[in-house]
């Protein structure tokens, strides 16, 4: 359509609408209707329509601005949680004893030596610690896994919808990757030493009831809830605080969202 016509187009449309004002003996709010009506007729006939190249091209900044808000969450969260205290002081995520070492906890303390249970509850944060930016190249490669598909579906999704996707899609390889990382961390801060020393004196005792434990399995599980946990927070900011959109690209996908 010509600019002529859509101009010619737009009296038309704003005469029609004062004509029917005048010529229907109509209340007030019906003439109000009248008007709206053709307000919101005017609107969508002088809509630009988008091109089929406007569409490609925002297809492909979406799943770029996605997979980029995901990286930057990441970067952001890995430094947080892997610096001391990032789990151990965070009621949000600090991981606590396995829920089966109740009982271990209530011997123990019987004769004076919760702190033993105290220490090994450290150092499985510190563990979580200390494998997060180990981490993060992990994370990385599997943001970058995820299609443009997946992303655009998510896009119109609620302001943590990409880490959920995220989190289901990939929490099983992940969980697998992370497992000797976390192995590896628990032993570099002591927690096996520590656990071993717990079972021993606990085991000393007479008819208590056998208590096994995967700490690795258990740390990677928790470390994960704790990285999903913020980056979730971290893609909400990022789609609602122009302040966290810190690269073009962000800008330009989320401040049009």
């Amino acid at each position: 359509m010509t600019q002529t016509h859509r101009f010619s187009l737009k009296v038309f449309i704003i005469l029609s609408c004062f004509a029917y004002v005048l010529i229907l003996p109509s209340s007030v709010e019906a003439q109000l209707d009248w008007l709206k009506k053709g307000q919101d007729l005017l609107g969508t006939v002088t809509q630009p329509k988008a091109t089929a190249t406007d569409t490609a091209l925002t297809e492909a900044e979406i799943g770029s601005g996605l997979k980029e808000a995901l990286r930057v969450g990441s970067e952001t969260v890995v430094k947080q949680l892997g610096a001391v205290d990032g789990f151990n002081a965070d009621p949000d995520i600090h991981i606590p004893l396995p829920d089966n070492f109740t009982k271990v906890t209530s011997v123990l303390k019987s004769v004076g030596m919760s702190g033993m249970m105290d220490d090994l509850e450290l150092k499985l944060n510190r563990a979580a610690e200390a494998a997060t930016p180990k981490a993060k190249q992990l994370f990385l490669d599997a943001i970058e896994a995820m299609t443009l598909e997946d992303i655009t579906n998510i896009y119109q999704g609620p302001e943590d919808a990409a880490t959920r996707y995220f989190e289901e899609k990939m929490n099983a390889p992940l969980a697998e990757a992370m497992h000797p990382v976390v192995s590896e961390s628990l032993q570099q801060v002591g927690a096996i030493q520590t656990y071993d020393a717990v079972m021993g004196k606990y085991k000393s005792f007479p008819f208590v009831p056998d208590v096994q434990a995967d700490l690795t399995g258990y740390v990677v599980n928790k470390g994960m809830e704790g990285v999903f946990h913020y980056l979730a927070q971290e893609e909400a900011a990022i789609r609602a605080n122009p302040v966290k959109r810190t690269t073009d690209l962000l800008q330009k996908v989320f401040g049009a969202n």
